[in-house]
């Protein structure tokens, strides 16, 4: 068999023999400068070597050697680093505990209305947790003090329906708040 026809093989993966051996030689060539690129940005050497490794895992899938492997594959990995970035700074913000200390509550009750609170508090536990997911999530979030947009992004939800969406879980908390008196 000749060069051509060794190249036009397929394994078993329905890899072609080529592609692999390039892949092979590419990830060698720049897995290690990606990875110290990847870990300077973010400090983290555990987010560094997953955000690599991804870089690569969509060059494999992509099947193909891209005219330039190396900006290729660093522009990949920038847009994975700042997906992640972004991603982590939008979860930190969405449920750190200090958001929840910024926002002005009441005072703490006295002894004596904590005994009834107790009660009270239970059955809007008891309460949420019959709602569905995502009415629990909205009204949570909305409690805390986030705007529509934070909540849109934060469910993976389109801004112009948080306030329907909102509207019928409220619906729905004052529904089964009622079942249970």
């Amino acid at each position: 068999m000749n060069n051509v026809e060794s190249t036009r093989e397929i394994d078993e993966r329905n890899v072609p023999l080529a592609f692999e051996a390039q892949f092979v030689a590419l990830f060698e060539a720049h897995h290690h400068r990606l990875l110290r690129v990847l870990d300077r940005l973010s400090g983290d050497a555990d987010v560094a070597s997953d955000l690599a490794q991804e870089a690569f895992v969509r060059l494999y899938r992509r099947g193909a050697v891209p005219e330039t492997p190396g900006a290729w594959l660093i522009s990949v990995a920038m847009n994975l680093f700042r997906n992640a970035r972004s991603s982590r700074s939008r979860h930190l913000r969405l449920l750190t505990v200090t958001r929840a200390e910024g926002v002005h509550a009441d005072p703490a009750p006295a002894p004596d209305a904590r005994i009834g609170g107790h009660d009270e508090r239970h059955r809007v536990q008891h309460t949420m947790s019959r709602l569905a997911e995502r009415d629990r999530r909205l009204l949570l979030l909305r409690a805390e003090g986030y705007r529509y947009r934070e909540i849109a992004t934060a469910l993976d939800i389109d801004e112009a329906s948080i306030g329907t969406l909102l509207a019928r879980a409220q619906r729905a908390f004052r529904s089964h708040y009622e079942e249970g008196r």
